[in-house]
């Protein structure tokens, strides 16, 4: 394949993902069924989630209470797509590891949260869980972060925490295909860039650049803002997982003995 076809191709994909956006007529029928004007998660589901959350957490080594399971994003959305994840949240308290409110509290935030992230990116890498042809994505929460999502299903109780509410959102397309270009552009840069010499500073201004612009627009306008919709089609097309590779490829460069 030349590289105009590969162009093309790639283009096409971004078009694919930026229509998947649109919101759909109802929830997917693989995860839910509608009972009595209610979306309740199916049984096989539910039951087969609580076993994967429960092989998950039998990772970890410690012991601590389990506040809620829930399913969250667009699969507990009408916005859901072939491209969506199973985005499976352990809920638990940060502060059991830590009775006392002090100083050094935030720290120890910190360092838990690298725990269970570390936890959780060991575990996805080392599994391919499907639920219905969905990846299944776990993640360690604490029931006290803020969590921007119009769908969060609780798993444990079989109820919705965050009903979702069917939406008809204005989504520019090219607005999003185009900041989704340009930041495609500048990971392609530090990639053809990483080859020659150190760009690590350029990649952590570029990745903080990127998680700010997705914050803003959360907070902003919520899970159909064009910013947090450009950064699912970076994540999708799998341009934030290139960069986050040129990162280790260089750090693992820069550790290593080769002659």
């Amino acid at each position: 394949m030349s590289l105009f076809e590969e162009l093309i191709e790639d283009k096409e994909l971004d078009k694919k993902i930026v229509k998947s956006f649109k919101s759909k007529e109802t929830l997917s029928d693989n995860i839910f069924e509608l009972t009595d004007k209610e979306y309740k998660m199916r049984d096989d589901i539910r039951k087969k989630l609580l076993e994967i959350s429960d092989d998950f957490i039998g990772t970890f080594g410690i012991e601590f209470f389990i506040h809620d399971i829930v399913l969250t994003g667009s699969l507990a959305n009408y916005n859901w797509s072939q491209f969506s994840d199973v985005d499976l949240h352990i809920l638990i308290d940060f502060d059991e590891f830590d009775g006392s409110k002090n100083k050094d509290t935030v720290y120890l935030h910190n360092i838990i949260k690298e725990f269970f992230d570390a936890k959780k990116n060991v575990w996805n890498n080392n599994h391919d869980v499907k639920i219905k042809g969905f990846d299944v994505e776990v993640y360690v929460q604490d029931v006290n972060e803020e969590h921007i999502s119009s769908g969060v299903y609780s798993i444990l109780h079989n109820e919705w925490i965050v009903e979702p509410k069917q939406k008809k959102p204005n989504i520019d397309d090219r607005k999003i295909l185009e900041k989704g270009e340009e930041y495609a552009k500048k990971i392609d840069k530090l990639i053809n860039l990483g080859s020659k010499k150190d760009v690590l500073p350029q990649i952590e201004i570029l990745r903080k650049k990127i998680k700010e612009f997705r914050q803003s627009g959360l907070e902003s306008g919520g899970e159909y803002s064009y910013e947090n919709l450009t950064f699912k089609l970076l994540r999708r097309n799998g341009y934030i997982q290139k960069l986050l590779k040129l990162k280790t490829d260089i750090v693992d460069k820069k550790l290593s003995i080769t002659q």
